[in-house]
């Protein structure tokens, strides 16, 4: 039986979410298929015209039960009608799980859908959709998250991760993995990897304390203390650590376990070493501690991206 997936549209949309459609448009091509029934909707109908000025064809919202519906982002997040806010409402209730992309996540949380859910978006309006909306529980480094029956990814390209997860959860892995491999995409990112790099989430304002990031990168197996972070600064450690914490909003030993957590992540998925070993060469004193830092930082341990990263290269 084919499922029903309904990307929900508004002038301004993003162009870039419509990279999810051939997601399900591959999927329909494999044994056992079509799965998927394919439905553009807006609150009007008709043409709806994209950020990029590309305009899609959509329905008028209807009182049609959908499977799935995927609501898409814009570049900057807009605010809905009544009539918008109600539909998400009624569909979320009646549909099997709903799913925001980009920015879409503050029009679900604008519908009151978010309250108390965990839930991404991209990393530069995550912060703000925390703030004015104080019952979600963001997650702002985050590919994608799905908390029962809501999902939600970050902007750009994560929209296709999403789209590989969905797949995933109705006909397989393996199905996912294929159509990733004909998208010449990585198969899927996991939804706790990382949206972007340490160094650019931290971005320091001052010459001083990008010295003392660069150093500890370059230096991770040592210990890394604040006086020596401090030094590298040319700080005194009382400076360092008050202008560290305003420039990056983290306190040092914060920023150095996600430089160390983002250096293991990549020995783990672009190299076949010992768990042991890489928790060794990025300066965690013992693999357990590196877990526990993985789970932080991704919500997995590092063997499930190890395994991830095997089955890519298989």
């Amino acid at each position: 039986m084919t499922k029903s997936v309904a990307f929900i549209l508004f002038d301004g949309f993003q162009l870039v979410d419509m990279a999810a459609v051939p997601v399900f448009e591959l999927a329909n091509m494999m044994a056992g298929g079509p799965y998927y029934e394919l439905h553009m909707l807006s609150e009007r109908g008709g043409a709806v015209r994209s950020s990029a000025g590309v305009s899609v064809d959509s329905k008028p919202f209807d009182g049609a039960r959908y499977d799935t519906l995927m609501v898409t982002g814009a570049m900057e997040p807009i605010v809905s009608s009544d009539t918008f806010k109600e539909f998400l409402r009624t569909s979320a209730a009646a549909s099997r799980r709903m799913a925001s992309i980009c920015t879409g996540a503050f029009l679900l949380a604008e519908a009151g859908l978010l309250d108390g859910r965990r839930v991404t978006t991209h990393w530069s309006g995550a912060r703000d959709l925390q703030r004015s909306y104080p019952k979600t529980k963001v997650e702002e480094d985050r590919i994608f998250i799905n908390d029962g029956n809501i999902w939600s990814s970050a902007g750009m390209t994560a929209c296709i991760d999403l789209a590989l997860a969905l797949v995933e959860e109705d006909i397989g892995a393996d199905a996912a993995r294929q159509i990733a491999r004909k998208m010449v995409v990585y198969h899927r990112r996991s939804g706790g990897q990382s949206q972007f790099s340490a160094l650019l989430e931290l971005e320091p304002k001052s010459d001083r304390i990008q010295s003392a990031l660069n150093y500890a990168k370059r230096n991770l197996r040592k210990e890394l203390s604040v006086d020596e972070l401090a030094d590298a600064a040319n700080l005194s450690r009382r400076q360092f650590s008050r202008s560290f914490r305003l420039e990056t909003g983290q306190s040092p030993a914060k920023a150095v376990e996600t430089l160390r957590v983002e250096a293991a992540r990549i020995m783990l998925e672009e190299g076949n070493h010992a768990i042991e070993a890489v928790a060794r060469e990025v300066g965690f004193t013992d693999p357990e501690r590196m877990r526990r830092a993985f789970l932080r930082a991704f919500g997995q341990p590092p063997q499930a991206l190890k395994r991830v990263a095997r089955a890519v290269q298989a």
